[in-house]
């Protein structure tokens, strides 16, 4: 091999390699700066809840400042879309609930796609919706509602925060899998949707656990069960709706961080083991547990394939049911 020729593949290979060397030595030194996270509803919201409890101990660890911006609007998908195309640099953060799974079959006409254009990072924890109803309907069990609800004409109605929500997503879920039929009346938040049944004039909803449990906790509804796999610490004697028998009615509503696709691995590893740090800063769980929240530890990759499986599961209930989320 001639000294030209070794000398050309020398700078070739130098030339591959300087990329990786680059992302590592970024990798390394993230963070230098403050970091945005963009959350998908208003303040007040349980996920900026959520995230501004998490946050805090996160940026301490970090060394950073974590500047929260809300960015509500067209169910999640400004403030998705406004990270998807930030710069892939361990910046800029989404916090987005369960209902960026079902992005893609409320929107299916994006400009960006939510499986392929971002990254799970860390969930910051879970938390079930509860099925409630106004104590006057005298519904003692799940199974008693049930039964009603299959002999109501024309079908129970529902409340829940929008066409399109985590709520109404998986009001469907139950509703499918215990087989009755009902009347969506959605509204701009679960307030608005509580009060209407507190009132007697929508017959159930099933709510976030946050929304509902100053209510539930006052007698002012009436809990019958709750939608996550286990059941919910801030109500242990309600049971779950798999436990109850009704078949893959499970639903359980997150909230997590996310990154541009292309952030280096090495900073989105990074951030999701400083994130677990902080949501083991002793009194973060017990404060989370108060708002009905709980932890729930998992990878990046864990979590991108359980929005994977999520994102499927509900085109299969689409299908399976002609609901129209548009």
């Amino acid at each position: 091999m001639t000294l030209t020729r070794r000398r050309g593949l020398q700078l070739a290979g130098a030339a591959l390699a300087a990329p990786a060397l680059c992302l590592t030595a970024r990798a390394e030194t993230w963070p230098s700066k403050p970091i945005k996270a963009i959350v998908t509803l208003s303040a007040g919201s349980t996920i900026d809840i959520v995230a501004r409890m998490t946050l805090d101990p996160l940026s301490r660890l970090i060394g950073q400042n974590i500047i929260v911006e809300n960015r509500p609007g067209a169910g999640g998908t400004i403030a998705g879309a406004t990270v998807a195309r930030s710069d892939p640099d361990g910046y800029t953060v989404l916090i987005n609930s369960s209902m960026h799974s079902a992005t893609p079959v409320v929107y299916p006409k994006l400009a960006y796609d939510v499986a392929r254009d971002l990254s799970a990072v860390a969930a910051l924890g879970s938390s079930p919706n509860v099925i409630v109803v106004p104590p006057s309907a005298g519904y003692k069990t799940l199974q008693d509602f049930v039964a009603a609800a299959k002999r109501k004409p024309g079908g129970v109605t529902f409340g829940t925060a929008g066409v399109g929500s985590a709520t109404h997503v998986s009001t469907e879920r139950f509703r499918y899998a215990a087989g009755f039929p009902g009347v969506h009346v959605p509204f701009r938040g679960m307030p608005e949707a509580l009060v209407e049944v507190m009132t007697g004039r929508v017959d159930f909803s099933c709510s976030s656990i946050a929304a509902a449990l100053t209510f539930v906790r006052d007698g002012s509804l009436v809990a019958l069960a709750v939608t996550t796999p286990k059941r919910c610490s801030a109500l242990p004697d309600v049971p779950t709706t798999t436990e109850l028998g009704y078949a893959n009615s499970d639903y359980t509503f997150w909230t997590g961080m996310f990154m541009p696709a292309k952030t280096p691995r090495d900073i989105v590893e990074k951030m999701n083991a400083e994130t677990q740090k902080a949501l083991r800063t002793p009194g973060l769980a017990e404060r989370l547990s108060q708002e009905g929240v709980d932890v729930m530890p998992i990878t990046p990759a864990e979590f991108d394939a359980l929005i994977r499986t999520e994102i499927a599961n509900t085109f299969a209930l689409v299908k399976a049911t002609n609901i129209n989320f548009n």
